[in-house]
């Protein structure tokens, strides 16, 4: 089964050095890039990430990439996959109404 993206490009977060979170990894989650549970049912697990350091961290919002949870740029490669899908998702419809800035990767 192949996630559904979310969106085509990072998510960015501030985050403090030695927070943990839990990563979306299926793309259905309403409160991007968390994990909100809507993996139930799936074989999707949320991915516990620990920060490194204080800071902004570019998390994965395609559910493509080689270096989870961290953008890898994976989304450049989605050629005609997925952003619909994450579109009609009615467990993400909110979070994608959100305004994004800035082309990270």
């Amino acid at each position: 089964m192949e996630p559904t993206i979310a969106q085509r490009e990072p998510i960015a977060v501030e985050l403090e050095a030695g927070e943990d979170m839990f990563w979306c990894t299926c793309g259905r989650s309403a409160n991007q890039p968390y994990c909100d549970g809507s993996h139930a049912g799936t074989d999707f697990r949320p991915r516990l990430y620990t920060a490194p350091e204080t800071g902004t961290a570019y998390l994965c919002g395609c559910k493509h990439t080689k270096t989870p949870p961290l953008c890898d740029g994976s989304h450049n490669d989605l050629q005609g996959q997925g952003a619909e899908d994450a579109k009609e998702h009615p467990s993400i419809k909110s979070a994608l109404g959100r305004e994004r800035t800035g082309d990270i990767c």
